[in-house]
């Protein structure tokens, strides 16, 4: 069973560890990014990664300016606010104007926790703005062929414009096979090899981008962070969040360089990033002395660590050093409140775009 050792080094105390349990842990996220794999398991079944914070790691930050923070924070929920209440104003447009309504299926396999969670946060949102939403839940022993069915009848239904399949699905099914099968046209997601094939050529326009990583540069856009001729470093590789993030990057013309677990001296290589998009699921691994003054940091790590005095035992945090970072970079997002909320505000945002599209409504 695969397990990691997650540290807390963002306290000043002896640093804490919180086991991890990956395959059946409460901490269970819907989408996995990069893991860095730093000492592996006799096993090979799993990874223990412990980050334990050091004086030699603290940036040099002089005595006036050591004790508070600096950086503007970059406030994901805010601007995610702001976009889905615009959604809704296009939404009630659409609908008086044309007498159709957006609608997003989403398809469910299996009983865990944090899917059905996840499906149901999104439901919620989809009411909020006025998108219509549907709905298959499936049992965890079904078959392939029975998720392929679903996914035909959403792709041939008029009233569905955007499908999700929430991932991860059961073991025994091809995941990239039921991806591929969803409709480009109805994609929101944005996980289709075409999508994502358009994505990566010049010239070309995919019909959607991944919603994490659109909303990153959704947020550097809506705080009117120069992107172009910029150095931006991308922290993880990983098909969701960090290969589309990097190609986002290229495409506002900046000049990137992607950190991966097999990068040697990833923090030379940071420090002189412009911009930092991380996503790694690993718990306070930038440090302050990795970033250079001034850089503009994207934080898309949900990291839990122990905290005795948080209500469930456990607080949230990035995969950036929040306490050093702020003191050195000149805007950050913060964990959670930064990415989080913009990767549902882009997923309905998918969803109004793919309706306006195929309706040809301008």
């Amino acid at each position: 069973m695969a397990s990691m050792m997650f540290t807390d080094c963002s306290s000043s105390t002896t640093s804490r560890l919180i086991h991890f349990n990956r395959r059946n842990g409460t901490f269970l996220l819907r989408r996995r990014v990069d893991q860095l794999r730093l000492q592996t398991t006799a096993s090979g079944r799993g990874c223990n990664l412990s980050i334990r914070s050091s004086s030699s790691l603290t940036p040099a930050i002089s005595a006036d300016t050591k004790s508070e923070a600096t950086a503007k924070v970059i406030d994901g929920k805010a601007v995610a606010k702001k976009i889905r209440d615009e959604i809704t104003i296009e939404v009630s447009r659409m609908k008086e104007s044309i007498g159709v309504v957006p609608g997003l299926a989403v398809i469910l396999v299996g009983d865990r926790k944090d899917s059905a969670t996840y499906v149901r946060n999104k439901k919620k949102a989809c009411e909020s703005v006025g998108i219509k939403s549907f709905e298959v839940r499936l049992s965890e022993d079904s078959s392939e062929e029975e998720v392929l069915k679903s996914v035909s009848g959403f792709n041939d239904d008029p009233c569905v414009h955007g499908i999700l399949v929430q991932l991860p699905l059961p073991s025994h099914m091809d995941e990239q096979n039921i991806l591929n099968a969803v409709s480009i046209e109805k994609d929101v997601d944005g996980f289709h090899p075409l999508n994502i094939g358009r994505l990566a050529m010049r010239g070309r326009e995919p019909l959607f981008v991944p919603c994490t990583p659109k909303g990153c540069i959704e947020l550097l856009h809506r705080y009117n962070i120069e992107i172009k001729g910029k150095r931006a470093v991308v922290i993880g590789r990983s098909n969701i969040v960090g290969m589309p993030a990097a190609l986002l990057l290229q495409r506002e013309d900046a000049t990137v360089s992607i950190i991966h677990s097999r990068t040697k001296n990833p923090e030379e290589i940071t420090r002189e990033a412009d911009i930092i998009i991380s996503a790694v699921g690993v718990p306070n691994m930038v440090r302050g002395s990795w970033i250079k003054p001034g850089a503009v940091i994207i934080d898309v790590g949900i990291n839990p660590v122990e905290d005795a005095s948080a209500p469930r035992g456990y607080r949230l945090v990035g995969d950036i050093c929040y306490e050093e970072a702020c003191k050195v970079a000149s805007a950050i997002t913060p964990v959670p409140g930064g990415v989080g909320p913009m990767t549902i505000a882009m997923l309905l945002s998918n969803t109004l775009t793919s309706a306006k599209r195929i309706h040809n409504f301008q």
